[in-house]
C-alpha cells in the first residue's frame, strides 16, 4: 500500500499544472529541511535526492505537502488517476506528454482560454460530451482545421471588441 501512495504522489508530481505554473519552483531543496511527513511521502527518493534536479526537488516536495493536505477520498482518487495512467500504453502517454508539452508552451492567457474551455466541457451531460466527440471525430482533416480556424478567428473578434 505503502508504494501505491508514493506512486499516486509521483502522479500528481507530473501531471500537477497548478504546481509547474509555480514561478518559485527552482530552489535546491536540502532532505534534511523536508518534514518528518515529507520525507515519509519521498522516501524512495532519499538515496538519490542530491542528484535530482533543484526544480524536481521542489516540485516534489511541493507535491508532497499537497498529498498531505488531501482527504482520504482525495488520495483515493489520485490514486485511482495514477493506476488509469499506469495502465495507458506507453505511446499513448507520450501523447499526452507531448500535448502537456505544447500546453506548457502557450501564453498564460491561452492556458486559462484552454482550462476554462475544459471546465465548461465538463459540465456537460456524459451524453452531451459524447455526441461532441463523435462529431470531431466523424470530421475530415479538413474540416477539424477549418473549425479551429473559425474559432480562433471568433476569439480575436471578441478580443478585438474589448480593446
Amino acid at each position: 500500500m505503502k508504494l501505491k501512495t508514493l506512486l499516486a504522489v509521483f502522479a500528481l508530481f507530473a501531471c500537477s499544472v497548478a504546481i509547474a505554473d509555480d514561478p518559485d519552483v527552482g530552489g535546491v531543496v536540502a532532505w534534511d529541511s523536508l518534514s518528518a511527513e515529507q520525507q515519509e511521502i519521498l522516501g524512495r527518493f532519499q538515496g538519490d535526492w542530491n542528484d535530482l534536479a533543484p526544480e524536481r526537488q521542489q516540485r516534489l516536495a511541493m507535491g508532497a505537502d499537497r498529498w498531505l493536505t488531501m482527504s482520504p477520498d482525495q488520495r483515493d482518487g489520485a490514486q485511482e488517476r495514477f493506476d488509469r495512467w499506469r495502465e495507458l500504453p506507453g505511446d499513448r502517454r507520450e501523447q499526452i506528454r507531448d500535448r502537456y508539452r505544447t500546453y506548457r508552451q502557450l501564453p498564460a492567457d491561452e492556458r486559462r482560454r484552454v482550462r476554462e474551455n475544459f471546465r465548461r466541457f465538463n459540465q456537460l451531460s456524459p451524453d452531451r460530451r459524447r455526441e461532441l466527440r463523435d462529431r470531431f471525430r466523424e470530421m475530415t482533416p479538413e474540416q477539424r482545421q477549418r473549425l479551429r480556424d473559425r474559432l480562433q478567428k471568433a476569439r480575436t473578434d471578441r478580443a478585438n471588441r474589448k480593446d
